[in-house]
């Protein structure tokens, strides 16, 4: 039986079942408040939900069973003398290390937990970096939002902002690099594009079989890059929009990745009213619209930068997102076909497989 994580602006609902079509809500848990994102860490089946409340603000919660009651983490917090308030928690990120997760937050920062997420310490050379660079924010704030681990190498990470572009270490975190090589900021005057950093990356995920191999959705393009992130490949060609959030990959196949076009930064609704999940199995030469199943007309929706989780591989790949319009979605072959989750859910911000 799976176990889908849904956050939304009211609310975590903990969906099971079967196959699509056949899910029921479990539980739900932070009723009222925004759940930013909730992920479970295969390591230890502990649970994490970025919970943010009107009266408490942003707090990162976690229990070892969603049903029952959920504790909050020491952290992550900005240390006295920081100069900065929590505002949200993006992503929680299991690392390769013992014990080891990597949180990203806004304003811009990341933090680390070596005993499984009860408390969080900040990164103090990347947040140097952010203070020395003048990073910007984007429309959604200033937001460390991806994290990618390189498997078995516990050193290696490389991470996406918006809008201050890729982020890379080889020594645990000491020291850090740009990735920024390759990436066209058009939103930007013509003349200021050698120079910038304001990058707005939307979503970066790494192939584990080929770790040197990105997948980026950026803000109006889509990029690959197979030199660990110093270097970028426009690969948006053959999408009906090259801008949105939700990108996802199949972990079996380095070739390929999953993105879910939106029309544009001005109009953040599927492109025509269809809903279509957009699939590449030759790294971004060519792209396959995946709807069947999915609405076909009439169908405005957003899916939000965390709202595409997936599970399994290869043929059996599975593929489940959520829309500002509370619907969930899902696929277990790959998106080949596709059937409702959930109908009625609130407007949802992340999508998870426990």
């Amino acid at each position: 039986m799976r176990e889908l994580l849904v956050g939304t602006k009211k609310g975590l609902f903990v969906l099971r079942g079967d196959a699509p079509g056949a899910f029921d809500v479990a539980t739900r848990a932070f009723e009222g408040s925004v759940v930013e994102f909730a992920t479970r860490d295969p390591r230890t089946g502990r649970y994490f939900a970025s919970v943010t409340s009107g009266f408490y603000g942003p707090r990162l919660m976690w229990t070892d069973d969603p049903t029952a009651e959920w504790q909050a983490a020491k952290g992550p917090a900005f240390p006295e003398g920081a100069d900065a308030t929590l505002d949200r928690i993006w992503v929680v990120t299991p690392g390769e290390g013992d014990g080891v997760l990597y949180a990203g937050v806004a304003p811009a920062a990341l933090f680390v937990s070596t005993d499984g997420g009860e408390s969080w310490s900040l990164n103090e050379p990347l947040w140097k970096h952010r203070l020395d660079g003048d990073w910007q924010p984007g429309f959604g704030g200033l937001a460390l939002h991806s994290v990618c681990p390189w498997p078995a190498d516990p050193d290696r990470l490389a991470i996406g902002v918006s809008a201050a572009g890729v982020w890379i270490t080889e020594d645990g975190g000491k020291t850090w690099r740009t990735g920024y090589t390759g990436l066209v900021p058009r939103y930007m005057p013509e003349d200021t594009w050698e120079d910038t950093n304001v990058l707005c990356v939307h979503n970066m995920h790494r192939a584990p079989l080929r770790p040197e191999r990105l997948f980026m959705q950026f803000h109006g393009s889509v990029y690959r890059s197979d030199d660990a992130g110093s270097t970028w490949n426009d690969i948006a060609d053959g999408l009906p929009s090259g801008f949105g959030f939700p990108l996802t990959i199949d972990p079996a196949d380095p070739d390929s990745a999953f993105v879910i076009p939106l029309t544009s930064a001005d109009d953040r609704t599927t492109p025509d009213g269809r809903v279509r999940v957009y699939s590449t199995h030759d790294a971004g030469t060519t792209w396959t619209p995946l709807s069947d199943g999915l609405p076909s007309r009439d169908a405005w929706l957003t899916v939000y930068r965390q709202a595409l989780g997936r599970d399994g591989e290869g043929d059996d790949l599975g593929l489940w997102f959520g829309a500002t319009s509370g619907e969930v979605f899902g696929s277990t072959d790959a998106g080949r076909t596709w059937a409702s989750v959930a109908p009625r859910l609130a407007p949802v911000t992340s999508v998870r497989v426990a």
